[in-house]
């Protein structure tokens, strides 16, 4: 509860929720906040990194002061300092010249370029590293995907009736959920560099899809150039021609691979039974976003949402955890992250 909380843990705290404002603004920067203390332990200032390109959380706050009145301070901040140069200087520079005392940060940055712990010390600066670093990982966890593996945070949308369906045996699926879901979900493609989808998908529902950047599986050039989602934004288009197989068909690595290289840092999946049971058996999905209405198909020839995993043991069904739940209307959201 709040109220347990250390000092450094409720600044921490402050941290996060200054860094989540600039949620969807930094890419493929990370989200960061800081709250500064001067030497009494009052609150002098606080920042976050608005904009990709623009100041860092550190330089945003101590930029805000005189240059003496940080002078023995505490520095809070969710993310370790950089200490290199890239768009902006290096963070641990101003800290060190603006002579706060202690730094406290949540977790390591992911980045090999960054060592701002080692400058920090050698400067006589004490550092306080790990203050819920849990939550700090959890805050930024596409960004260190991105660093660690070269790939883009993956999140798969799916809509199905409470058994599970997501359209009837003749393909009907226009409405499983209520308009307010339907709304959400377009707000929700704001928040990703990316949608994908299957040429199955297109052929059967031909979706706008209306987003700045989108890719389709289209194995065998299918779909047709009359499309409506190949009439709005950027369009990237994985065929057999540029893209290798894996069992006969595209190997979806690759082309998260290849999406990488172009800058695209997170994914937004809304696709068909087949292919999203195949992106969660390959590991190829980090998240699942399952609006589920409350509604009961009871056919057993229904379309189901996952397809192909060929499962024969409880202890072998893939693990889930739920951070978040929400109601739309009688639909319910959960939010839930691949074990």
């Amino acid at each position: 509860m709040e109220n347990t909380l250390t000092q450094d843990e409720k600044y921490i705290k402050e941290c996060f929720n200054l860094a989540k404002k600039g949620y969807g603004c930094v890419s493929p920067n990370p989200m960061v906040g800081c709250v500064v203390l001067d030497r009494f332990g009052k609150v002098v200032s606080k920042g976050y990194h608005k904009k990709y390109g623009e100041n860092h959380a550190e330089r945003d706050a101590l930029l805000k002061l005189k240059n003496d009145e940080a002078n023995g301070g505490t520095l809070y901040v969710n993310l370790e300092p950089c200490s290199h140069y890239g768009n902006t200087p290096p963070c641990v520079d101003l800290i060190i010249e603006r002579k706060i005392a202690r730094v406290v940060f949540s977790m390591k940055d992911p980045n090999p370029k960054v060592d701002g712990i080692t400058k920090l010390k050698n400067s006589g600066i004490e550092v306080t590293e790990g203050v819920l670093e849990t939550e700090a990982k959890f805050l930024n966890r596409i960004f260190i995907k991105n660093m660690t593996q070269k790939l883009p945070y993956v999140v798969l949308k799916t809509a199905t009736t409470l058994d599970g369906k997501i359209a009837s045996k003749n393909g009907d699926s226009k409405w499983i959920t209520s308009e307010k879901s339907r709304k959400s979900v377009y707000e929700m493609r704001k928040e990703f560099d990316c949608i994908m989808t299957s040429s199955n998908t297109v052929i059967a529902d031909n979706p706008a899809m209306e987003h700045k950047f989108k890719c389709i599986l289209d194995k065998d050039n299918r779909v047709n150039s009359s499309a409506k989602i190949l009439q709005q934004g950027r369009i990237y288009i994985a065929t057999r021609e540029n893209t290798p197989l894996k069992n006969g068909n595209l190997n979806v690595k690759e082309v998260l691979k290849e999406l990488y290289k172009m800058g695209i840092c997170s994914v937004f999946v809304e696709c068909g039974g087949t292919l999203a049971g195949s992106l969660v058996k390959e590991r190829l999905v980090d998240e699942i976003y399952q609006f589920i209405a409350p509604k009961i198909l009871n056919d057993n020839d229904g379309l189901s949402c996952f397809n192909g995993n060929n499962i024969t043991k409880i202890s072998e069904c893939i693990g889930l955890k739920i951070y978040e739940v929400k109601q739309f209307e009688e639909d319910l959201l959960i939010k839930s992250i691949i074990k």
